[in-house]
């Protein structure tokens, strides 16, 4: 009894044994092995990304900027191929088989690779993919994916929206939502808004046969996840104006940017030069941003009214002149002789000759550079400090109170801050104690190493027509039609400089003012339109001096602040100054009553007939 007791307990061991023997290997494979786990999973499924449409994006007026058409991927799992016919399918996608080897060595480089989904052929077409799909059975491993390509109807405003391209493999180890190959928004507002755009993907569980053909939902689309179409997004573009702007700007080499100084949103946002939007989509993508990236001459891809950092010239004796009060060392009254230069420093920096000795409007109207460097002299010895450190500290914290030399917060990629010379820096060039007023007399009419850059000149001409407060600059003003969305809320805060005495603004509103009606914006009149402007010439070491303007209108009520800068254009009312008081009349009036004028601005050709500056694409 007690041998075959002990045998079925041996038995019933091995059993246990053999039992767990199989268990063990079954958890193996089924948890364990995710290799194995793919390769029956794709013998029965592919698991196929829905992505979500893209937002579109409308202007301030709901005219459409961008929309989505449809496009196709042609997707491959190397494990997969077997026997296919290359030439084929080479004709089909029009490539060649130097072509398809790359394409298979790049989907095939690393270990995983083999069993990892990627993009063999990117964007087809409709026509293509039509021609493919029909066909497509007879390539085990490829198959296409849905996906949208953006589409620009108006053709404008380039650099603003910005464009999309493939997520690399840094990025999607940022954001675990990316796949490589994935879009992604690269610069613009496309950049900037893209979780918004982006959508949700979803994913769809398709049954195949050994033929590599679908078989349909497995269990219906139970399992299936729908994709979440990413959020409209309304501008605060004028795309009338913005057209308007763009082609006054044609042929010529600098930027325009309109804000609205009641609410801080730009109404138009221009490069020049610029480019078609559409040339950045669809196979012919790489070709074309390459030619862009490779024009040296116009850099057609540098977005200068964020980017480029330029002298702000004559304009900045606005700021002066608002420091100066401040600061208790300037008034109206104020009077200094001009003898077509700074007396103290042998007439340098020089100046035309004005009836003076002038007043504060006078030399704002007239753009003396003398009377301006006596204010910037009398703020730097300002006897309140009793240290021209102290007084040079005080001036630069006015500054950076109107975001000079800061970035303006806004929603614009790639924004830049320009450049405001610290203490440190002049110190460093010159020497601790060694440098004073006269030696950087040149920043009190905007020269020297201050630099702007144009969406900042617009925002500073703003914050004056609103004697003293601006609203952060922003392009969107509504998200999913929302404009109290969450990530909006920064754009309606007010701010305000550390001049806050509106009078102040009074007096130098009335010298712009003097600027248009007798001084050296005179022959930029709008009929029926009060409007305020300062003309600027800024020094270029490269060239010819740009062209600079800054204005807004109307006077009493201003619904419009606006900067121009043309390079190598001289005069700010010969080039800069047009160009403004065009696109506020078109803005405010919606005609053009000089033709003449607009004619002139059309027609000006200055990147062939004037060789252009490089762009400085960095601050200090």
């Amino acid at each position: 009894m007690n041998q075959l007791s002990d045998r079925k307990y041996i038995i019933i061991g091995v059993f246990i044994l053999v039992g767990l023997a199989y268990i063990s290997r079954l958890f193996y494979i089924q948890v364990i092995n995710d290799s194995y786990k793919l390769d029956a999973r794709n013998q029965a499924f592919r698991y196929k990304t829905e992505f979500p449409n893209r937002g579109y994006i409308y202007d301030r007026n709901n005219k459409l900027l961008v929309y989505n058409e449809a496009a196709y991927d042609l997707m491959v799992l190397p494990k997969e191929i077997k026997n296919i016919d290359t030439t084929d399918l080479c004709q089909l996608l029009g490539i060649t088989k130097e072509d398809f080897l790359k394409k298979m060595k790049k989907a095939t480089q690393s270990p995983n690779s083999p069993r990892k989904e990627s993009i063999f052929e990117k964007q087809l077409s409709p026509t293509d993919y039509a021609s493919l799909q029909e066909r497509l059975y007879r390539f085990p491993g490829f198959w296409v994916q849905s996906r949208t390509l953006r589409k620009y109807p108006q053709k404008i405003a380039a650099h603003m929206l910005g464009y999309i391209g493939e997520a690399d493999k840094e990025m999607t180890e940022k954001d675990p939502y990316y796949n490589e190959g994935d879009y992604i928004g690269i610069s613009g507002v496309e950049k900037t808004y893209e979780k918004a755009l982006r959508g949700k993907k979803g994913m769809h569980i398709i049954m195949k046969d050994v033929n590599n053909r679908d078989m349909g939902s497995y269990m219906n689309g139970m399992y299936d996840t729908l994709a979440i179409p990413g959020k409209p997004l309304k501008s605060t573009l004028d795309a009338d104006l913005q057209l308007y702007g763009e082609k006054l700007m044609q042929n010529k080499i600098g930027s325009v940017v309109a804000i609205d100084p009641q609410t801080g949103e730009v109404l138009a946002l221009i490069t020049s030069p610029s480019y078609d939007p559409n040339l950045l989509v669809g196979r012919e993508r790489a070709k074309n941003f390459a030619k862009l990236y490779l024009d040296t001459i116009a850099v057609p891809l540098f977005n200068r009214a964020t980017m480029a950092s330029y002298p702000p010239g004559s304009t900045f004796k606005l700021v002066m002149a608002l420091i100066g009060q401040q600061e208790g060392v300037l008034t109206p009254e104020t009077r200094y002789q001009c003898v077509g230069g700074y007396p103290p420093l042998g007439g340098h920096p020089k100046c035309h000759n004005h009836s003076s000795p002038l007043a504060l409007y006078d030399a704002i109207g007239h753009s003396c550079n003398s009377y301006f460097s006596y204010v910037f002299k009398s703020i730097i010895e300002n006897k309140k400090y009793h240290d021209t450190y102290k007084a040079y500290q005080a001036w630069r914290d006015i500054a950076l109170s109107f975001n000079i030399g800061r970035k303006t917060g806004s929603d614009l990629a790639n924004e830049l801050r320009g450049n405001i010379p610290s203490i440190a820096y002049y110190d460093k060039v010159f020497g601790k104690g060694s440098w004073h007023a006269s030696t950087v007399i040149s920043l009190g009419i905007g020269q020297n190493e201050l630099l702007v850059t144009p969406l900042q000149n617009a925002n500073i001409v703003a914050i004056i027509a609103n004697k003293g407060w601006y609203y952060t600059p922003h392009i969107i003003k509504a998200i999913g039609n929302n404009e109290n969305d969450t990530t909006l809320a920064r754009f309606k805060v007010k701010h305000y400089t550390m001049i806050t005495d509106t009078a102040i603004y009074g007096n130098v509103i009335r010298g712009m003012s003097d600027a248009v009606q007798s001084g050296t914006a005179a022959a930029l009149k709008i009929d029926g339109i009060d409007f305020c402007a300062k003309t600027g010439t800024a020094e270029n070491p490269h060239g010819k001096d740009h062209s600079v303007f800054v204005a807004f209108a109307p006077k009493g009520n201003p619904r419009i602040a606006i900067a121009v800068l043309v390079e190598n254009a001289g005069f700010g009312a010969a080039w800069a100054g047009p160009i403004a008081s065009l696109m506020m009349e078109k803005y405010l009036t919606g005609k053009i009553k000089r033709p003449d004028l607009e004619k002139r601005m059309f027609d000006g050709d200055l990147i062939h007939n004037v060789k252009p500056s490089p762009p400085k694409k960095k601050t200090r």
